[in-house]
């Protein structure tokens, strides 16, 4: 699925709760402001009472609302927001400027990807390995950038397996859909292919040779890659973090 086309749900529940969610997202009702009354909500829908509160029960979980009696649903502050949740990094793929989203997620990338690629060369069983290695294979098979995203995606996730940190398989995991937006910008470069396999490659030989350092630089090359690849994409500066 692409992200960056809001796809129309099928319920009508899901309808109200994608529908609230992207006005909170993308501004059109602020942090701290209320949503429209339940009445408001019910007429423009022409759902009960009770569908309504489900519809505001899930934005409650994402953590964009707080309900609070005698005076409604108000928009929490945007740090309180769950961004990994599938459903809000989806309203915010489609509600930011893609360089801007980009720029972002990098930073999180940065942040992660070089210390578990470190920390898979020394903790990386020999399936772990395999899984990378197989993962790699698959990239070098894809003859497509199309075909290129999931092998993509799937080394980034084995890596992050290999750590055998629980926590960090699940960071790598909630990553996916913002890793997969992030791959699929750069793809649009007309040399992907032939620029993405030497990159990922190198990573790949470093966590072979049990090189922590090799590795980590391996994956920070791979990332500062990236980002000139989306410069020149977008033909934009995204910013590159100190």
């Amino acid at each position: 699925m692409d992200y960056r086309h809001l796809q129309q749900r099928k319920s009508l529940h899901g309808r109200i709760v994608q529908e609230l969610g992207m006005d909170i997202v993308s501004g059109k009702v602020q942090p701290g402001e209320r949503l429209p009354a339940e009445a408001v909500l019910c007429e423009r829908y022409g759902v009960s009472r009770p569908v309504l509160r489900e519809a505001t029960r899930v934005l409650v979980a994402k953590g964009l609302v707080v309900s609070k009696p005698r005076v409604g649903s108000v928009v929490k502050a945007r740090a309180e927001w769950h961004m990994l949740d599938p459903d809000v990094l989806y309203w915010t793929i489609n509600s930011v400027p893609e360089g801007d989203f980009f720029s972002s997620l990098l930073t999180v990338r940065r942040i992660i990807e070089p210390a578990a690629a470190a920390l898979a060369a020394s903790a990386a069983t020999s399936d772990d390995l395999e899984r990378i290695a197989s993962a790699y294979e698959r990239m070098e098979c894809a003859e497509t950038a199309s075909a290129l995203l999931d092998p993509d995606l799937a080394f980034h996730r084995a890596i992050m397996a290999a750590t055998h940190n629980d926590l960090l398989a699940h960071i790598g995991n909630m990553l996916s859909l913002a890793l997969s937006e992030s791959i699929k910008l750069t793809s649009r470069h007309p040399d992907t292919h032939v620029l993405s396999l030497p990159r990922h490659k190198a990573i790949l030989t470093a966590i072979q040779n049990r090189d922590p350092l090799g590795a980590r630089h391996a994956s920070l090359v791979q990332l500062d890659n990236a980002r000139a690849d989306a410069e020149s994409i977008l033909e934009i500066g995204i910013h590159h973090p100190a």
